[in-house]
């Protein structure tokens, strides 16, 4: 699963044999998202595999910003991880992400209601981010912006 052998020239090599645009899914550093686009990525998956590949690893929303800067819109930026609700996918948003990955909520809503759970989990999330936009004025996601991202899309912890 790991090879410390795989560097940039690999993915130069990817690009090149790949009739398909090639996203690079795991950067969270504004060096290695510009190094990607410079060998060839069509696109960015800011992503830090939910945490589990390495303790302590930053956030992928505190890790977005930086790299959407850094690409300067040269490519789509994404965004992967920590994406459990609505205001998650709007903050993302605001913060620069073109789209958002939506993986383990998906997996668990498929396990446990089958494609209905699935039905039922874009329903919700299309619910909380439309209300979500009523509530901070914004009528499109055009007119997401960073200085939303602030405690009005954190939702409130209930005890």
């Amino acid at each position: 699963m790991m090879d410390a052998t795989l560097s940039w020239k690999d993915l130069e090599w990817l690009v090149g044999i790949s009739p398909l645009p090639v996203l690079v899914k795991g950067l969270v550093r504004s060096d290695d998202a510009v190094r990607a686009v410079s060998s060839g990525a069509a696109g960015i998956i800011v992503s830090n595999h939910g945490g589990r590949q390495l303790d302590s690893a930053i956030a992928t929303l505190d890790a977005l910003p930086e790299v959407v800067q850094a690409v300067a819109s040269s490519v789509p930026v994404l965004m992967d991880g920590g994406v459990r609700r609505g205001t998650d996918v709007l903050k993302a948003i605001a913060l620069g992400a073109k789209a958002v990955l939506i993986g383990r909520p998906l997996v668990w809503a498929l396990a446990v209601g089958g494609e209905e759970g699935v039905i039922q989990l874009l329903r919700l999330l299309r619910d909380e981010i439309t209300t979500s936009m009523t509530l901070l004025g914004v009528d499109s996601v055009s007119g997401l912006t960073s200085d939303l991202v602030s405690a009005r899309l954190t939702p409130v912890a209930t005890a």
